[in-house]
C-alpha cells in the first residue's frame, strides 16, 4: 500500500505534536501524517516508566508554547507530561493523523520527482510505503531498543535483579531491599530519592561527581497568577522568565566558571553536610556536562535522613550477591540499576539514500540546527543542551512551515543546503562533554564554525536569527518547471 502526503512526520512525542501543530498554523494548506513506532503517544514519556521519572527542566519551557501549562507543578511526573501530550494531540485534531505501530527503515529520496519514498515495518512484519516531498525526523536522538552499558567484570555472576531505566519492569518490587544505582546523571538522581521511600537503603555509585542545583518542584508565583489572569499570558511570562534564567545561567556559568564552581559546590556541600566532600566535586568545569536538577532538594532529604548515600568509586567486578569496588569497600545489592546512560543515534537509524546514494550522517553538516548540506527536503528536530529540548524545538518547526511556503512562493519543488559552501572547522554537533555524547562523536552529524552551519546552544542568538532568517541563504533551489516530469509534459 502507497499513499501521499505534503509531509511526512517520524514521531509521536513532544517533537512530533509540536511540528505537526506548527505546519497546520502556518501552512494550513499542507496534507501531512505522524508515523510512529510505539502504540501511544508521548516518544520520551511514554517510553520512561522508572521510579520518580520527571523533566529534568521546567514545564514552562518544556511545554509547547502555544498550550499554556496549567499543572501546579513546574517540575512535572512523566505521568503528567504524557498526560499533557495526549491531550494536546486530541485537542489540536493532531491525534488523527498519528499511524501507531510504524517503524520508519529507509527513506529513499528521488530528484525527479521530488519526493521521499518512506517504507515502515509494522508490528505484524509487513511493511508499508509513504511518499512525501518533506520528510521531518523528529524522534530524537538516542535508541529507544537499547541503552547503554559497560561490560561489566563479572556481570553473568550477579545474582539479584539487573535493570536498566530505559526498560523498566512493570512488577519489579524494591520495597524493603537494597538497591545500587550506577550513574550519576539526571536519571540516577532522580531515581535515588523516589526509590528511597520504600526501599532499605539505595547507594549511587558514581564514578564521577555531577553539578546538581535544587529548584523549586512548583512555583508559587505563576501558580497564583493562574488564578486571576489568562493562562496563556501567564504561561508566557513564565516561559520568558525560566528560560532567561536558565540561559543566562548557562553563559554566566562559561563565562565566570572557577566562581560558578564554587556557587554550586558550596550550596551542594550545605545541603549534605554528612557526604564526603569528594564525592560533591566534580573534575570538569559547570556545563561541559549537563548540570542536573533537584526538585525540591529530595536528592539531598533523601541523605540527609538516611535513606540513601553517595559513593564515589570504580566497579572491580560484579559479585554474585553486589558489586566490589576497587577501593576494596563490597556493596550488597538485591537490585543494581543501571543508569549508565543512553545510546545516540542518527537520523532515527533509518537508511536515508539521494538518488541511490547512501547517506552517511556523519558526513553532513547541519544547516541552521535542522537541515543537512547536500540534503534535499528534510529536517531532524534536535533540541538544546543547556535548556530546555522545546525552546530550540519550536524554531525549528516554525522554520520548516516557512520553507514550506517559501517552496510554494517561489515555484520552487525543493531546496538542497549547498554542500559545497563554506562550513570553516568541524565542530561537534551537541557542545558537551559527556560520555554518551563522545561515544556517537562518529556517528552524528557535524557542526560548520559559521552561520548558518555553526550549530549555537544559544536560545537568544537562534531567536533573533529565526526573525531574520534568509531562507536563501546557503540554498540550492530547484523549481518545480524544471523537474523531468515537468519538462516532458511541455514536450
Amino acid at each position: 500500500m502507497t499513499d501521499h502526503v505534503d509531509v511526512l512526520i517520524v514521531g509521536a512525542g513532544l517533537s512530533g505534536i509540536g511540528a505537526a501543530y506548527r505546519l497546520q498554523e502556518r501552512a494550513p494548506g499542507r496534507s501531512y501524517a505522524v508515523l510512529e513506532q510505539r502504540d501511544a503517544i508521548g516518544g520520551t514519556w511514554d517510553l520512561f516508566r522508572y521510579p520518580g521519572v520527571r523533566s529534568d527542566s521546567d514545564m514552562y519551557t518544556l511545554s509547547f508554547p502555544f498550550e499554556p501549562w496549567t499543572h501546579p507543578k513546574a517540575i512535572a511526573d512523566g505521568a503528567d507530561i504524557r498526560q499533557y501530550l495526549e491531550n494536546t494531540a486530541a485537542k489540536h485534531g493532531i491525534a488523527d493523523k498519528i499511524r501507531f505501530g510504524r517503524r520508519v527503515s529507509t527513506a529513499e529520496w528521488s530528484s525527479d520527482t521530488a519526493t521521499w519514498t518512506v517504507t515502515s515495518t509494522l508490528s505484524d512484519g509487513s511493511s508499508e510505503t509513504v511518499t512525501a516531498n518533506f520528510l521531518y525526523l523528529c524522534s530524537g536522538y538516542y535508541s529507544y531498543d537499547e541503552g547503554y552499558t559497560p561490560d561489566f567484570p563479572g556481570l553473568d555472576s550477579y545474582e539479584g535483579d539487573l535493570v536498566h531505566p530505559q526498560f523498566w519492569p512493570e512488577d519489579l518490587d524494591h520495597a524493603g531491599k537494597n538497591v545500587v544505582v550506577i550513574g550519576s546523571g539526571a536519571t540516577a538522581i532522580t531515581l535515588l530519592p523516589s526509590m528511597a521511600q520504600d526501599a532499605a537503603k539505595v547507594t549511587m555509585l558514581q564514578r564521577t561527581p555531577t553539578y546538581v542545583l535544587s529548584q523549586p518542584g512548583s512555583d508559587p508565583v505563576a501558580n497564583l497568577a493562574k488564578r486571576f489572569l489568562p493562562k496563556q499570558l501567564v504561561h508566557n511570562v513564565a516561559r520568558l522568565r525560566y528560560a532567561v534564567m536558565t540561559v543566562g545561567f548557562y553563559m554566566f556559568c562559561r563565562a565566570f566558571p572557577r566562581v560558578a564552581r564554587a556557587i554550586l559546590l558550596g550550596l551542594t556541600g550545605k545541603s549534605m553536610p554528612g557526604v564526603d566532600r569528594a564525592s560533591l566535586k566534580p573534575p570538569y568545569n559547570p556545563w561541559d556536562q549537563r548540570l542536573c536538577v533537584v526538585p525540591g532538594g529530595d536528592l539531598y532529604k533523601a541523605v540527609r535522613q538516611g535513606k540513601a548515600d553517595i559513593v564515589t568509586d570504580r566497579i572491580a567486578e560484579f559479585t554474585p550477591k553486589g558489586v566490589a569496588l576497587q577501593s576494596g569497600e563490597h556493596l550488597d545489592a538485591d537490585i543494581v540499576v543501571t543508569a549508565t546512560g543512553l545510546k545516540l543515534v542518527a537520523l532515527g537509524q533509518i537508511d536515508v539514500t539521494i538518488d541511490g546514494t547512501k547517506v552517511d550522517p556523519h558526513e553532513l553538516y547541519t544547516y541552521k540546527g535542522q537541515m543537512f548540506s547536500g540534503v534535499p527536503n528534510l529536517a531532524w528536530c534536535v533540541g538544546y543542551t543547556n535548556a530546555s529540548w522545546t525552546l530550540r524545538a519550536d524554531l525549528t518547526w516554525k522554520y520548516v512551515a516557512d520553507y514550506l511556503n517559501h517552496l510554494d512562493a517561489n515555484g520552487y519543488a525543493y531546496g538542497i543546503p549547498d554542500p559545497t559552501a563554506d562550513f570553516g572547522h568541524d565542530e561537534r554537533l551537541l557542545d558537551l562533554n559527556s560520555g554518551y555524547i563522545a561515544r556517537a562523536d562518529e556517528l552524528l552529524p557535524r557542526s560548520g564554525a559559521r552561520t548558518p552551519w555553526k550549530v549555537r546552544q544559544n536560545w537568544f542568538l537562534d531567536t533573533w536569527d529565526a526573525k531574520h532568517t534568509d531562507l536563501d541563504e546557503d540554498m540550492i533551489w530547484v523549481r518545480t518547471a524544471d523537474l523531468p516530469a515537468a519538462r516532458a509534459e511541455v514536450v
